[in-house]
């Protein structure tokens, strides 16, 4: 067992300052959503790992659940200069829980502009995507001339 009073000096003690970025996720312990928050801290450290400086887990009551950010913003060429902070999401404002998607998004425009976040990015919703992914998979289904296909019945391309 170790001694309390040795502990190692290069771990930082709570009153310094947290590195930043910080997410706190605020949730209602009443209400039992602490494993939904843990849900969403591991997601998004899972997602933006090195990015984050800290995920922090906020009980709290009154049927609250806030996920909040806090950040330096570049002023000049600066970093550092101001902290600001962003309610990412907020249950009785934005209307429920977010979809991890929802809440990666909000986060990667915070924290990383610009970073894809691979198929949380991709959006069928629209008519242009849709009719792209049906062209690739046409094009993909394809056999090429004077090949035919390795199956006992033949497809339109084949025929």
């Amino acid at each position: 067992m170790s001694d309390p009073t040795t502990a190692d000096p290069t771990i930082t003690s709570s009153s310094s300052s947290p590195i930043l970025p910080r997410i706190t996720i605020q949730f209602c312990t009443q209400c039992k959503w602490m494993l939904r928050a843990a849900y969403f801290a591991q997601e998004l450290l899972s997602t933006f790992s090195t990015a984050l400086g800290e995920v922090a887990l906020q009980p709290a009551t009154g049927g609250v659940f806030i996920v909040e950010i806090v950040y330096q913003e570049e002023e000049g060429g600066q970093v550092g200069v101001t902290k600001k902070s962003v309610v990412l999401w907020d249950r009785k404002v934005d209307g429920g829980f977010p979809e991890t998607k929802e809440l990666k998004r909000r986060v990667r425009d915070v924290v990383w502009p610009g970073k894809g976040l691979g198929h949380v990015d991709r959006d069928y919703g629209g008519k242009k995507e849709k009719e792209d992914v049906e062209e690739k998979k046409e094009e993909e289904g394809k056999v090429e001339e004077g090949k035919s296909c390795k199956v006992d019945e033949k497809c339109e391309n084949c025929e």
